[in-house]
């Protein structure tokens, strides 16, 4: 004799719905959150294995330690500057090119100027080639690490304090490398911009 199928009541078909529900809410809130997330794991990511040519941010310890080991062996710095298309400035480095020692700190200098009639507000992001190279170099200081605002036609310089570790020496990956670029592209940031007083241009 069959036996008939169980009766499935509108409650269990509701706390059904409402379980399936629940997991699709609580799938869809981790996906928003690795989402915001992702950014700054990446960046962190980058930061800790200087990955796409990333740089690295060093203490005056870091320095000091990096001195004490270096065999005055040296490289070649070429230094790379440009701006946005939206960004009205002018970036240049003061010397194309530096020869310095590996793991003594140096410092390289930029000027930008404001072109515009308006206070700009810009952004510096950066990177080193070859890329294998990110890991070993080291800013103490450097204007890319906060905003830049400049006044209608003002032009400032703008250093930054590095310097290579001695690391470097020993990867196989780095075997044959004789010049470094470092490269900084200026972005304008998204804040209003102030109009200059009457009677600059």
């Amino acid at each position: 004799m069959a036996t008939a199928p169980p009766v499935i009541h509108d409650a269990d078909i509701a706390r059904r719905n409402l379980r399936v529900g629940l997991m699709a809410f609580a799938g869809a809130v981790f996906m928003l959150g690795l989402g915001y997330a992702a950014v700054p794991l990446y960046e962190m990511f980058c930061r800790v294995t200087g990955f796409g040519g990333t740089t690295q941010v060093a203490s005056e310890g870091d320095a000091a330690r990096a001195a004490a080991l270096a065999s005055g062996q040296q490289i070649s710095i070429r230094f790379d500057a440009s701006t946005a298309s939206d960004m009205p400035w002018t970036f240049r480095p003061s010397a194309p090119t530096d020869t310095i020692t590996i793991g003594q700190r140096d410092i390289a200098t930029y000027v930008a100027r404001n072109e515009s009639s308006r206070a700009i507000t810009g952004t510096a992001t950066f990177n080193v080639e070859p890329a294998q190279a990110g890991k070993y170099f080291n800013k103490i200081q450097c204007f890319c690490f906060t905003e830049q605002t400049l006044a209608p036609g003002q032009e400032v310089v703008m250093p930054v304090l590095y310097y290579v570790d001695p690391a470097m020496l020993e990867d196989d990956n780095m075997k044959g490398v004789e010049q470094i670029t470092l490269s900084y592209t200026f972005h304008r940031t998204s804040g209003p911009d102030m109009a200059a007083p009457a009677g600059i241009n």
